[in-house]
């Protein structure tokens, strides 16, 4: 019989969107006292599928990523995607939002997003959350399925997500030598 292992911590992330700056700083702000120190931001890229958020969100709108310095427990996945969520409805104006906070984690391996939307990829993890693998990682670069979003799939955000990826590397490493004193 198999028996259960210590799972690692994986690195907690927010792809955001946004369109004014002070809306992204005032969930910045928040994002940072729920999750702590904020140890990357990417660039701020154009985002080409703003059709399905610009009703409630105007134009233009960019993408942006941010990573913590904190590892997370993966199984905490569903309560972040919650407390994302309730940044999202603290920002928002008139009920519509300001910003877009999609929460995730990274590991060696793979870029997982959680959903609040049922697919056949994704997994069910609680409280009305699925996880939804986007990338998998190997052989130094990131690849698509067949569901992964466009944006994601065209590599767009490969650079920052490999950044993201040697911070939690580097972090594994710095934990590994510790344990090893």
């Amino acid at each position: 019989m198999a028996e259960a292992i210590a799972v690692p911590p994986v690195k907690l992330l927010i792809a955001a969107l946004f369109v004014e700056k002070k809306n992204l700083q005032n969930a910045l702000d928040l994002l940072e006292k729920q999750f702590g120190a904020i140890d990357f931001t990417s660039e701020a890229f154009d985002f080409f599928a703003e059709h399905y958020y610009a009703a409630e969100m105007g134009r233009p709108i960019k993408r942006i990523f941010f990573s913590f310095a904190g590892l997370v427990d993966a199984a905490d996945l569903a309560t972040i995607k919650l407390s994302t969520n309730h940044i999202e409805e603290e920002l928002a104006v008139a009920g519509k939002r300001t910003v877009n906070l999609d929460s995730g984690y990274l590991d060696f391996d793979k870029l997982v997003l959680a959903s609040m939307k049922k697919n056949a990829q994704k997994i069910y993890v609680g409280k009305g959350v699925w996880a939804d693998m986007n990338l998998m990682y190997a052989k130094g670069r990131f690849t698509a399925f067949q569901w992964t979003f466009p944006d994601f799939a065209q590599g767009i955000y490969d650079r920052s997500l490999l950044r993201i990826r040697e911070i939690y590397k580097a972090q594994w490493k710095k934990m590994s030598a510790e344990v090893h004193q």
